[in-house]
């Protein structure tokens, strides 16, 4: 059965990416570990203050007051990077128990289709199949376990700011509490891989690193990580004099989980047996104006 989540329920804070879920492969087990769903292990620490040679013989005014200009942007980008640390980590530390249980049953679907060799059951090419189906394959489980999950298609329209474009995604609308209304859960199975650049900076690749590879919580607070990781990416973008594409925008990372979508409740089954090897991941269409092509995705209507 298939619903639409009228625009009144959704939410629109502060603010599908279409390419191969990335299944988990039995030598990438570890990935299914805490680390998937929540915090990495810290790494290593940012750098230490940066501190300007001292200077020997006379310096003009022209040049002194340029290199305090260029210790003074230094300084500047690096309270900026260790600011959004502090942010993201105090955001992604802030759970609810509604979130921490629908987490555990996600994880413990993906551990269970994964040690069970689970394969697409649908007639179409497994390439385009294989994300559907481990989605609706969760999603069946959520249901099981008490949820109203469902898989969501969102779609929107190109406007003077960003192209048009649809992503698939899974939620879990909880009404149980009266008093805080409805809950709306998005469960995004790749979600660092959105925010991933080619050739992007070292400070914007130690911050998505941060990121859980599955998302599982509010709306709200996915609204917040799309803002820091945006204004992450658009910073990283200047840094560089690189050109910020329109699907790096947050309007254009908002639209994927926040437009208006089709929830799909019916879900297909998947079969237990030979696991033939799964293709690896289409590029996020995050990428691709620092990518060598542009890829034959669907991360917007319009084509490439």
């Amino acid at each position: 059965m298939a619903t639409r989540i009228p625009e009144n329920r959704r939410g629109w804070m502060c603010g599908t990416y279409c390419h191969e879920f990335e299944y988990f492969p039995t030598q990438q087990a570890a990935s299914l570990s805490d680390m998937v769903f929540g915090f990495l292990e810290d790494g290593e620490g940012l750098p230490g203050s940066i501190s300007s040679e001292e200077g020997c013989g006379e310096i003009e005014n022209f040049d002194e007051d340029e290199e305090k200009d260029d210790i003074g942007n230094v300084e500047e980008d690096k309270s900026y990077w260790e600011n959004q640390h502090q942010i993201l980590q105090a955001t992604l530390r802030r759970t609810s128990s509604l979130e921490s249980r629908i987490r555990s049953t996600t994880k413990e679907a993906l551990k269970e289709i994964q040690s069970a060799n689970t394969v697409c059951a649908c007639a179409r090419p497994l390439a385009s199949s294989c994300r559907n189906c481990l989605m609706g394959e969760i999603s069946g489980r959520l249901q099981n376990a008490g949820y109203n999950s469902a898989i969501c298609k969102s779609k929107w329209r190109s406007s003077s700011d960003i192209p048009s474009g649809e992503h698939t995604f899974l939620d879990v609308i909880d009404n149980s509490g009266s008093k805080k209304g409805e809950v709306r859960v998005i469960i995004e199975l790749n979600f660092r891989a959105e925010f991933e650049m080619a050739r992007a900076s070292e400070d914007y690749n130690r911050l998505v690193q941060r990121l859980p590879e599955v998302y599982v919580g509010k709306v709200e607070r996915l609204s917040t990580l799309i803002k820091i990781l945006c204004s992450a990416a658009k910073k990283c973008m200047k840094e560089k004099k690189m050109h910020m594409g329109p699907w790096r925008k947050q309007k254009y990372m908002q639209a994927k989980w926040l437009s208006p979508c089709k929830r799909t409740t019916s879900t297909p089954n998947l079969s237990m047996g030979y696991s033939n090897p799964l293709p690896k991941p289409r590029a996020s269409m995050l990428t691709v104006d620092l990518l060598e092509k542009l890829p034959n995705g669907d991360g917007h209507l319009g084509g490439s």
